[in-house]
């Protein structure tokens, strides 16, 4: 039996996970897919900037862009015209918004869309508070603390500037800071400073000014304005930028009674431009004018200082000492002279009185002699061994003896006792 062929095309996969290179999916299934996906998300409460507002009279439909204003991603959104004129103050660009809406995908443009049933303004005092709130999560990361802060450049070569195109706030920060220093130069990078597109543009100069090795300071400067027109500059996203800058940062935003939360971050607050520019660079006359003080009180301190050497010097070249050094050297040899004379006479006396007393010892020891016995008349008898006889028994008859006379000897033989 002969199979039949027929021209029914195959199934198609019913699920993503069923697909193949041999059995894809065609792009309008794929539409249809996406866009039954999305009809089944539910409405949402969605909060963002809006931008490129697209009002037209009589048209049934407004379209506009819901921006974030942190992350900078942005969906179109469309909503019937009344639900805006509802609206007290109107809705204008950059106004911050919540929009009860739900997502559309159209299969057509192959896009995504919000359609929105009511559109409410944000306001400034619930946006304050936020900021507030943010402020004290800031805070306690560190962001804020003083231990942060690094100290300004005492005279920079270049300085970083974001400010708004053509504004009055760079005239005051060059203008200022030249007449101070006409040498600084500026890396200059005019941004949009009010609107949804600030925040992402002051971001990027930052960046790019903290990239440039020669800048060696960078202003962040914005003229006074209303409190909603600064709130930009207390986006999360912008202070969080301005606290990994590695260049010492100066914000300058507003009046001094404005404090935005890039104040807070930054490593000098000033109060206006002008302030910035007084801040950033040191005025050439002041400082000339600091140098010849200090080089007219070096000289004064110098020549007090001579002077008053000098004059001790004066002083110590006035003493006997020095105006006749051998005063002192004849004082000594006086007092050596008359050590001497002392010296020598105590000597003499000495001498004579152990002559007096040697004479004196003479004569004893010669009265005392035996000699000097032998001198009146006396003699010694000695036996022929030298004994001397001091008894009849030490002689007896027959013995020959010896008489030691004063001067000389006589020999004697005994008799009798």
């Amino acid at each position: 039996m002969l199979g039949l062929v027929t021209d029914q095309p195959m199934p198609l996969p019913a699920t993503a996970g069923e697909t193949s290179p041999s059995r894809p999916w065609p792009v309008r299934l794929l539409a249809e897919k996406i866009r039954g996906y999305v009809s089944r998300m539910p409405w949402v409460w969605v909060e963002g900037q809006i931008v490129q507002l697209n009002v037209r009279p009589g048209a049934k439909a407004v379209f506009f862009t819901l921006r974030d204003e942190n992350l900078e991603r942005s969906l179109p959104l469309v909503v019937e015209p009344q639900v805006l004129a509802a609206m007290q103050p109107p809705p204008q660009e950059g106004a911050r918004v919540v929009a009860h809406a739900k997502p559309e995908f159209w299969v057509s443009r192959g896009s995504l869309q919000l359609r929105a049933d009511d559109v409410r303004g944000v306001g400034v005092g619930e946006l304050l508070a936020r900021i507030e709130h943010l402020r004290r999560v800031l805070a306690a990361e560190g962001l804020f603390d003083a231990d942060r802060k690094r100290p300004l450049p005492f005279l920079p070569q270049v300085v970083g500037l974001v400010c708004g195109r053509g504004s009055k706030a760079e005239h005051d920060v060059v203008v200022n800071a030249r007449a101070r220093w006409p040498q600084v130069r500026f890396e200059i990078r005019e941004v949009a400073v009010q609107g949804p597109t600030t925040v992402g543009a002051v971001n990027r100069a930052i960046r790019e000014l903290d990239a440039m090795a020669e800048v060696e300071v960078i202003v962040v400067a914005r003229g006074g304005g209303a409190v909603e027109e600064l709130l930009e500059f207390s986006n999360e996203s912008m202070v969080r930028t301005a606290a990994a800058c590695r260049t010492p940062l100066v914000s300058a935003i507003g009046h001094e009674t404005d404090t935005p939360l890039l104040d807070l971050v930054a490593d000098y607050r000033a109060s206006t431009p002008t302030d910035a520019a007084r801040r950033i660079v040191p005025d050439v006359a002041e400082e000339r004018l600091g140098l010849t003080r200090a080089r007219r009180t070096m000289r004064s301190a110098v020549a007090a200082l001579v002077a008053r050497e000098q004059h001790g010097l004066d002083a110590v070249r006035s003493r006997p000492v020095l105006s006749r050094p051998h005063t002192m050297i004849e004082a000594r040899e006086r007092d050596i002279a008359q050590t001497v004379r002392q010296a020598r006479h105590h000597l003499d006396a000495a001498l004579l009185r152990a002559s007096g007393e040697v004479g004196r010892l003479e004569a004893q020891v010669r009265a005392l002699s035996p000699a000097s016995t032998l001198e009146r008349g006396y003699a010694v008898v000695q036996r022929a061994d030298g004994h001397v006889v001091r008894e009849p028994d030490d002689a007896p008859p027959g013995t020959g003896v010896r008489l030691r006379l004063a001067h000389g000897e006589l020999g004697a033989t005994v008799t009798g006792g």
